[in-house]
């Protein structure tokens, strides 16, 4: 019986996704009061549209129910070391921007990027738990972040924070759906045998 199959290996497979939902939960609290605060210290309107965020995958995908326990794993992962990449350049500029004159917002920004740092290692012990080595992160590369005004850096900031608050809510979606007992076998490569 391989190592992810055994009643232990399903019953930590529970655990963890059972943990990763609160993390999600509270990761997407944390950046729903982060949002609001970002947009009143940033003087942007809450309604503001913005397009996508160049390096941050969309949360919404068309064929989410034909995924693999695999597959929502993987690119739950990408998205969150992309989300660190874009939160840490976020924090950068606002240093750069207001120094300690809102050290309010950067705490936040700061919080909310350690959040997101543990629920990627999060992510990846669950995929060494299936025996996958998460992907290193040079294979799945950075975010390029284009050099832009203050206005558009302020927009930006404002579709990350959005896209990562409805990531939240997948990854919580994700980790449900990797709890049900019809798919504890979905996260294998591949298919079971028949008999």
């Amino acid at each position: 019986m391989a190592a992810a199959d055994s009643p232990s290996a399903a019953l930590r497979r529970r655990d963890l996704c059972s943990r990763g939902i609160r993390l999600a939960g509270k990761m997407r609290s944390d950046v729903v009061d982060l949002l609001d605060t970002y947009v009143e210290r940033q003087g942007l309107d809450a309604s503001a549209s913005v397009a996508a965020v160049e390096g941050v995958p969309a949360a919404a995908t068309e064929h989410w129910d034909e995924q693999t326990g695999t597959q929502r794993l993987l690119e739950n992962l990408a998205a969150y070391r992309a989300f660190r990449t874009l939160l840490a350049q976020m924090l950068e500029e606002q240093q750069e921007q207001l120094g300690e004159a809102d050290a309010a917002l950067g705490q936040a920004l700061a919080a909310v990027l350690l959040q997101v740092s543990a629920f990627a290692y999060h992510l990846e012990e669950l995929l060494q738990l299936e025996s996958l080595a998460p992907p290193s992160e040079e294979a799945t590369g950075s975010p390029s972040l284009p050099h832009l005004g203050l206005f558009e850096r302020k927009l930006r900031g404002l579709g990350v924070l959005r896209e990562l608050a409805q990531w939240a809510v997948r990854s919580a979606r994700d980790l449900r759906q990797l709890t049900k007992p019809s798919l504890d076998t979905s996260l294998a490569l591949s298919p079971p045998e028949s008999p």
